[in-house]
């Protein structure tokens, strides 16, 4: 997104600056600072993904999957990343394995936001240690953010990003600090947001979205 806000992606040699301009692919050409973006048919479907379905395009004996959420023309296509079966949100589809690759490894540093409940009060020492980094099966996280906090009813909640995607890692990392998440949910991934769609539902992403997305840095 930050590309075309800079002014970095022409489509038919205009330069564009919104998001949300329309693209006709594969008719339009779409450069980034004069360099061709291939017009492959990709297609990109975004999922809010409720609890109890796991994230696998493999058959597991009385576990519900992701796929059967999705109509039958976009089972082909794959998760981008996982979430675990307690885990609601954001769970992105796709053939595009650069995006894929680009939106899940590290090193491209894209973050992804969740919204996280857990059992009591976080202390402030808690908050700090998690936002510096803490150690989970031998390995230490990279920093995160946390805002939004509040408390209720006895418990906290609060939006963590992080960058990583380590097997359960918000989970982990908050028992590293001594807490318990009840709830747990994927609200952002770099350029995409869940917006207002509901739990259980899925759609296409627009032009704009497809755009910020295809005019990511490549792998390699």
């Amino acid at each position: 997104m930050e590309l075309i806000q800079e002014g970095h992606v022409a489509v038919n040699s205009r330069i564009i600056r919104e998001p949300s301009w329309k693209v006709n692919l594969p008719q339009d050409t779409i450069t980034v600072d004069g360099k061709s973006v291939e017009s492959k048919q990709y297609e990109y479907v975004i999922l809010n993904k409720p609890q109890g379905y796991v994230t696998t395009m493999v058959e597991h004996r009385g576990e519900k999957s992701v796929l059967e959420l999705l109509p039958e023309a976009y089972r082909y296509l794959k998760p981008v990343g996982r979430l675990d079966r307690d885990t609601e949100g954001l769970l992105l589809f796709t053939n595009d394995g650069d995006v894929a690759y680009q939106l899940t490894h590290p090193k491209f540093n894209v973050d992804k936001v969740y919204y996280v409940e857990i059992r009591c009060q976080m202390s402030e020492v808690s908050k700090r240690k998690l936002e510096k980094g803490v150690s989970i099966e031998g390995e230490m996280t990279s920093p995160a953010k946390i805002k939004d906090m509040k408390f209720y009813g006895g418990k906290t909640s609060f939006n963590m990003t992080i960058h990583e995607g380590k097997k359960r890692q918000i989970r982990l990392m908050c028992k590293a600090v001594g807490q318990e998440v009840v709830y747990l949910k994927r609200i952002s991934q770099g350029s995409l947001s869940l917006g207002n769609l509901k739990t259980g539902q899925w759609r296409l992403l627009n032009e704009g979205e497809q755009l910020s997305l295809r005019t990511l840095p490549k792998a390699g």
